[in-house]
């Protein structure tokens, strides 16, 4: 891993209020993409293919050559020693946590478990989704970015940790730049990539293997059939602030996931729960620090409401 620590700058900061999104490069090492891919090499046999109305493309122009399903797995954090041990360096990684800061503050946390996403030659895409509004034109809060104050809000941030290289014109993660900002729900024809207007509005960003893009899941997103000769790899994870949870994996984390995290990587997998409430947070220097209350104070909870919590 790199120890380079560097904040996010200015220009970062636009970029992703302007469009959604931003790419970070050479945020994981040549060795660290080697390790990872050799893990997803050694099992291989645990990724299952979206067949039939699991695909994501139907009745859309990102269906590739109609038959290759894309190949997913979702247990990498709990895959025995070595294998696991690069992707559980991502919740803390050091290149990481300033921008994960800054988007989604102080004690951001794990809210889903990451996504291993593999695809060949003809894999089906993704049809266009995420964004602030539902179908029905409903605003979404669980989703919505906003800036208030100089400062960035995502209820929910996308992090693709990419494993491959994605050329132009390769296929793979598409993106309608500061649709997380839009007023009205994304157009079916848009959805499918049947409009004409679609292919003027998508952007393919160019990536390396070890690149990551962040995003807002309030950013409308996708994924065009993949047409390289190499296999596409890459692992999605999604943050959220200390006191946001879209999903609910932290009820009940498998054991063998929680063995041998060190202290940041599991302070990222603390529930939801305000910071002021003793909750462990991972600063940009690495060290682990606690936001707490008076002692008095927390003893009075404790006496009453009989618990150390309220």
């Amino acid at each position: 891993m790199s120890s380079c620590v560097r904040a996010m700058s200015a220009t970062e900061k636009f970029v992703f209020d302007l469009q959604g999104f931003v790419v970070l490069r050479g945020v994981l090492s040549a060795d660290d993409v080697a390790q990872a891919n050799a893990a997803i090499d050694s099992h291989k046999s645990e990724l299952k293919e979206r067949v039939g109305t699991l695909r994501n493309s139907a009745n859309t122009s990102f269906g590739g050559d109609g038959s290759t399903g894309r190949r997913e797995a979702g247990t990498m954090l709990s895959w025995p020693k070595p294998d696991c041990n690069v992707f559980r360096k991502v919740l803390d990684h050091p290149r990481l946590v300033p921008y994960l800061n800054e988007l989604c503050g102080k004690g951001y946390r794990m809210d889903h478990m990451p996504l291993l996403i593999a695809q060949y030659k003809g894999c089906e895409g993704f049809g266009l989704h995420g964004g602030r509004m539902n179908e029905e034109g409903e605003f979404l809060p669980e989703l919505a970015y906003h800036c208030e104050a100089g400062r960035i809000y995502n209820p929910l941030l996308a992090c693709s940790v990419v494993l491959s290289d994605h050329n132009p014109g390769d296929g793979g993660f598409v993106v309608v730049p500061g649709s997380h900002k839009a007023n009205f729900a994304t157009p079916p024809e848009l959805v499918s990539g049947s409009d004409e207007l679609a292919d003027n509005l998508l952007v393919q960003p160019s990536t390396k293997a070890g690149d990551v893009i962040l995003f807002s899941e309030s950013t409308v997103h996708g994924a065009k059939p993949w047409t390289a000769d190499h296999e596409r790899r890459l692992v999605i994870y999604r943050f959220a602030p200390a006191t946001h949870a879209y999903g609910r994996s932290y009820i009940e984390y498998p054991d063998r996931m929680l063995d041998g995290l060190t202290d940041g990587q599991r302070a990222v997998l603390q529930p939801p729960y305000a910071n002021r409430l003793d909750r462990e947070q991972v600063e940009e220097n690495g060290q682990i620090t606690m936001q707490t209350r008076g002692l008095e104070k927390r003893k009075w909870d404790e006496a009453l409401f009989a618990t150390p919590y309220f």
